[in-house]
């Protein structure tokens, strides 16, 4: 795993193989931010990463300048990864250890951009719950975008703008 650009482009992150994740590969994330660069200066926003997993995402973000970054992770050891991580490259990361849904449904803090890459497995009602909870903590203009599966159809979910895949990965964009 790397940093594609910014402040630490090409700096290497070895996440401990423990870890139960699936980091989104570099072609995807490139593509990604590409595409997030036409859309928001990052020195100005304001992000939520949810399942954020080794972090991979939320460093990339740090990295080009976003105001502040919160990554949301289920998993102890994924929490402690980020915030030793970011520590070291003295990132303005805030790592919390929660579930998603709960998570969402208690906060009252807005973003611009709300990222989420949930587990693939996931039931579409879930992805739906999630959707409608996201909406109401996006900033005016603001996005949601899902990392899924290509197997995974999400266009009918209320909010649904577009769609762009990069192999097995898919990024959903959803506003609101």
């Amino acid at each position: 795993m790397r940093i594609i650009s910014g402040y630490h482009k090409g700096r290497k992150i070895r996440a401990p193989k423990n870890l139960p994740v699936r980091p989104t590969t570099d072609r995807a994330k490139e593509g990604l931010f590409n595409i997030l660069q036409h859309c928001f200066d990052l020195h100005q926003v304001q992000i939520l990463d949810l399942f954020a997993g080794t972090g991979n995402i939320s460093y990339e973000f740090a990295s080009r300048g976003a105001t502040q970054v919160t990554a949301i992770d289920q998993n102890r050891h994924c929490i402690q990864f980020i915030q030793k991580t970011a520590l070291e490259l003295e990132m303005n990361i805030s790592a919390i250890q929660a579930e998603t849904l709960p998570f969402l449904s208690q906060q009252k803090t807005s973003y611009d951009l709300i990222f989420a890459d949930p587990p693939y497995d996931f039931e579409l009602d879930v992805y739906t719950k999630m959707t409608e909870q996201t909406a109401a903590l996006l900033n005016p203009d603001g996005i949601l975008i899902i990392e899924h599966d290509k197997h995974i159809d999400l266009s009918q979910i209320k909010g649904f703008s577009e769609k762009r895949s990069y192999g097995n990965n898919v990024f959903s964009f959803f506003s609101f």
